[in-house]
């Protein structure tokens, strides 16, 4: 289902996202009980942040206290979304799944199928010989990439780790989403852009398929410039 670093709990803010530590251990947490739950909205907000793991599965990151899917108790953190009041979400990104809950109307009850993750093994990861040296010092990351081999790279500066950690609170805020790949690539699109404008232009031309709000994009211009000048 998804995968954990360096703990075998279901914790969703060590998920595995798109890169590794040379010296992370991963753990892989594999299907346990299906369940289906009826859901009264009683809210707009159902109280979710939903995430994926980049292969099509969409799960539970974080539950708000006191929030309508708080009060279910069957439902819990790491709980694997598998559909929606019958739309099978195999294949979906999280913003997708978020988009759908928020969209569904007010003062009904939808049904959702979920899957618990079951149990956690843990996975090695090794660095190949003659690799380079810097596979050795434990510095670098080992980057992910939905397209193109997997690359080891030099770990995120302080302006970089805050910025990311910054955009990412914004997209889950906006859109109910945490995604640090996303995040990232934001911060890159961003950091030498002049104005809000620029950013905007940016994003539509590489992201433009989440079609962000204004004042989302301008606050997201603000936590770069924040992190540039080390506004923490």
């Amino acid at each position: 289902m998804f995968c954990t670093l360096n703990t075998h709990k279901v914790d969703m803010e060590k998920l595995l996202g798109g890169q590794i530590g040379l010296e992370d251990f991963i753990f892989a947490h594999v299907k346990g009980q299906r369940k289906e739950v009826e859901v009264f909205k009683s809210e707009e907000a159902l109280g979710l942040t939903i995430t994926d793991n980049g292969a099509g599965y969409a799960f539970i990151k974080r539950i708000k206290e006191g929030s309508v899917i708080d009060r279910i108790q069957v439902i819990n953190v790491g709980d694997m979304i598998e559909s929606i009041n019958g739309q099978n979400l195999l294949g979906c990104r999280h913003y997708e799944v978020a988009k759908m809950l928020k969209d569904l109307p007010r003062g009904r009850t939808f049904t959702l199928k979920l899957t618990e993750p079951r149990k956690a093994f843990a996975l090695e990861l090794r660095a190949r010989p003659g690799s380079g040296p810097q596979l050795g010092t434990g510095r670098g990351t080992l980057r992910l990439r939905s397209r193109g081999p997997a690359t080891v790279e030099e770990l995120p500066s302080a302006f970089e780790e805050k910025a990311i950690e910054k955009v990412d609170d914004l997209l889950e805020s906006y859109m109910g989403i945490r995604d640090t790949e996303l995040a990232a690539t934001m911060v890159e699109l961003g950091r030498d852009k002049r104005n809000p404008d620029e950013l905007a232009e940016a994003l539509d031309e590489r992201l433009g398929d989440f079609a962000f709000p204004d004042e989302f994009v301008f606050d997201v211009w603000g936590a770069i410039g924040d992190a540039k000048v080390g506004r923490y």
